[in-house]
């Protein structure tokens, strides 16, 4: 009896225990928001996957429930947002209520975390019903005018316009691009690219995202165009998969970053060079053209 009594009281002691625990956790999160949403998934491996792509030290704390096949999410309101904490779990091969996973990251899970998955093209959030509704609906020319129209023509539209301002050493207009680019990588409607391009924006998104911030965030020209640098790399990637209906150009300054180089991508085959505008607007070349 002795015993039992004292497991008892051990028992509720781990409780209390984890419960406290998980009420730290979540009021570490600054400006914290909490929201649950269905994720697809199977077992105790799908649990530490699912959870190790949402989580972000200090940013976001989640919970994957294995019964329910749901999510809570616990994080910082002006610092993320579920979107992007969705997004990563898809890209490690989860369908969620937002997002469907690329089919190669749910090809790659292990076999007994391959999940039973649906039928349709897009997971819609069960808060989406309108939109879902409106998919339904659509005709079939709606469907073919979708697809040839480039979901990511407007994001590589500011990249070009950002760049631009940096030609013209207008730090000021430079900062207000970015800040529209940003706007525009969060706003992409990932149920209109393909496999390939999903995947590959998937991939290329975090870092995207963090270029472009920082340089959303100041109006010192330096340090926009040393971020530049990166998000032109990544841009580049990006295109190549999912390609713009036109010709670019990958252009290149030997003689930024100490010597080192960098490039940036350009719609035009004259050289126009970002990283020195009317310094040395000319210098560079043409590095690879991708049509």
């Amino acid at each position: 009896m002795k015993t039992n009594k004292k497991n008892i009281i051990l028992g509720v002691f781990i409780m209390l225990f984890l419960s406290l625990s998980l009420i730290v956790q979540s009021q570490s999160i600054k400006n914290a928001v909490t929201e649950t949403f269905k994720v697809s998934g199977n077992c105790g491996m799908c649990e530490k996957t699912i959870e190790k792509a949402a989580n972000k030290k200090g940013l976001v704390k989640a919970d994957w429930d294995v019964d329910k096949k749901s999510l809570q999410i616990t994080y910082n309101s002006k610092k993320t947002n579920s979107e992007e904490i969705l997004k990563r779990v898809a890209y490690a091969g989860y369908d969620n209520a937002k997002y469907k996973a690329p089919d190669e990251a749910y090809a790659n899970l292990h076999e007994c975390c391959k999940y039973e998955r649906s039928n349709t093209k897009q997971i819609a959030s069960e808060n989406q019903n309108d939109h879902s509704q409106h998919i339904k609906e659509a005709s079939e020319n709606k469907v073919v005018e979708q697809k040839k129209t480039n979901p990511l023509e407007q994001t590589y539209s500011l990249y070009f316009l950002l760049k631009d301002a940096l030609v013209k050493d207008d730090g000021s207009l430079a900062s207000l691009k970015s800040k529209e680019l940003l706007s525009e990588l969060n706003s992409v409607k990932m149920e209109a690219l393909g496999g390939k391009e999903h995947a590959a924006f998937m991939k290329y998104f975090a870092d995207l995202k963090t270029d472009v911030g920082h340089i959303a965030e100041t109006k010192d020209i330096s340090s926009q165009r040393e971020r530049f640098t990166n998000l032109s790399e990544n841009m580049y990637e990006l295109m190549k998969v999912a390609k713009p209906p036109y010709t670019i150009y990958l252009d290149n300054c030997p003689m930024f970053n100490d010597g080192k180089g960098a490039n940036w991508i350009s719609k035009e085959s004259s050289i126009k060079n970002p990283y020195y505008g009317s310094q040395m607007l000319t210098c560079g070349k043409i590095k690879e053209t991708l049509k």
